[in-house]
């Protein structure tokens, strides 16, 4: 695909990226990497609530991706709304 230059750090850093390159940071690529690292986390603990408590982090809960069907958007600068059909 395309090459797009990104810009990053005040306008002092430029980086050119192909869009053909899915992005890894969200969506479901990151679900399963999230969920790999808690698998090899295993058994291990964390400290909690300024060191007085601790929960294992293969415990943690899984989040569910909330829909946005029915909410309000603003559109034109806030002057607008609409709402999502999806």
């Amino acid at each position: 695909m395309a090459k797009v230059t990104r810009v990053g750090g005040r306008g002092t850093t430029r980086r050119k990226t192909d869009t053909s390159k899915k992005s890894t940071f969200s969506g479901d690529s990151y679900k399963e990497y999230q969920e790999a690292k808690k698998k090899a986390a295993g058994n291990r603990s964390v400290s909690t609530g300024r060191g007085t408590g601790k929960r294992k982090l293969s415990s943690t809960p899984t989040t569910k991706k909330a829909s946005t069907k029915g909410r309000t958007r603003s559109t034109g600068r806030g002057t607008g709304s609409r709402k999502t059909t999806s």
